[in-house]
């Protein structure tokens, strides 16, 4: 069993799918390992490491050579897989709605393209979650950004020479970024308030020291999706969020939005009204800014400035800490690979609910059922 971890040629992207820990964990089970040189550079892995922990390096061309498995954080170009065997494994984020053309090109390659993204949110497979690990470290990001472009402080400060205030910090949509946003910014000493269109997310806010900004007297919302995603709310309920958040974003001096609805564009948060109604000098964080954004006029890749206040869309934001990335990455795929490793085999057997759940093509076909309703 040969596993291959390829360099990532996207522009802007410093993450690596295996590190010095997995390409040894892995050899541990018995796997073949080969990088492909200079892969973990970027994210301050150097060859040596791979090297030490029992990988062989070289070209593309060499690693790829026999390869049962393909390892990558972003899907790798189907032009950039030569000789690629018959049935190997393709493990990545692969942007399956974004990039429905490219997933084609896998089945007519004929790999077995598994989508990490799709990884179903049971218990079992927390371990295995790159939305999870990599929102995470993009909520702590989004608060440091948002700092570094914001011209006051973020805690209150008692000095002879009078009193700062605390930076009111606003964050909407309370999944893992935005959770993790919340704790970051208490850290730092803001006073913090949320709100999602999830009702159980309350708790989780009130349990982060935050106040939660919920739209009442709207029944039957609750907001959940399959899976513990945000789905789509009605017309009552957006209207009545919108008067909310309206009244609520004016006073605030940071503003941090994290809602992505998957396989659909990012629902619009934010008005350029809205943003108008900030006081100037006051910082917007749109995490979203890559599947449409939750701002408008956000733009993705550039920090713009409207009516005053910064709007910050920085791309990839995972990859701004690509060492921790990386390394939580990396362990998402070992864990996913590691659970469903056949001793006998000396190989990764998937069973339906998962394997069904990631696989996107297999036999030279798109198999997987999101893809093809």
């Amino acid at each position: 069993m040969k596993i291959a971890a390829l360099k990532e040629t996207a522009a802007g992207e410093r993450r690596v799918s295996a590190t010095p820990e997995t390409v040894k964990k892995f050899v541990a089970l018995g796997a073949t390992v080969a990088v492909e040189a200079g892969a973990g550079e970027a994210a301050s892995f150097a060859d040596a490491d791979y090297a030490q922990a029992g990988a062989t390096l070289g070209s593309r061309a060499e690693v790829l050579a026999d390869a049962d498995i393909v390892l990558g954080v972003q899907g790798p170009d189907p032009d950039s897989l030569p000789g690629l065997k018959q049935g190997a494994w393709i493990a990545a984020s692969l942007n399956p709605f974004g990039e429905r053309a490219r997933v084609g090109r896998y089945a007519a390659l004929g790999a077995e393209a598994l989508a990490m993204e799709f990884m179903p949110r049971i218990t079992r497979a927390q371990s295995m979650d790159i939305l999870s690990s990599q929102s995470n470290l993009a909520g702590y990001k989004a608060v440091l950004d948002a700092a570094a472009e914001y011209d006051r402080a973020f805690p209150m400060m008692m000095t002879a020479a009078g009193t700062v205030s605390a930076a009111k910090v606003f964050v909407m949509g309370v999944g893992v970024a935005g959770l993790q946003a919340i704790a970051t910014a208490r850290r730092l000493g803001a006073q913090v308030s949320a709100t999602d269109v999830r009702a159980a997310t309350k708790e989780q806010i009130l349990s982060l020291g935050a106040k939660p900004i919920f739209v009442e007297n709207v029944q039957g919302i609750e907001g959940e999706g399959t899976g513990g995603y945000a789905t789509e709310m009605s017309d009552e309920y957006k209207a009545a969020q919108a008067e909310l958040v309206s009244s609520h974003i004016a006073k605030q001096d940071i503003v941090i939005t994290t809602a992505l609805i998957p396989g659909r564009p990012a629902p619009r948060l934010i008005s350029d009204a809205q943003v108008a109604s900030m006081k100037p000098g006051s910082v917007i964080v749109d995490l979203a800014v890559e599947q449409g954004g939750n701002v408008e006029g956000a733009v993705a890749g550039e920090v713009v400035t409207r009516h005053g206040v910064k709007i910050v869309g920085h791309r990839n934001v995972p990859s701004r800490l690509a060492a921790d990335a990386s390394a939580l990455f990396a362990r998402n795929l070992f864990n996913f690979l590691s659970a469903f490793w056949d001793k006998e085999a000396g190989k990764p057997v998937l069973d339906d609910e998962i394997g069904n759940a990631i696989r996107l093509t297999q036999g030279g076909k798109v198999v997987n059922e999101r893809l093809l309703g």
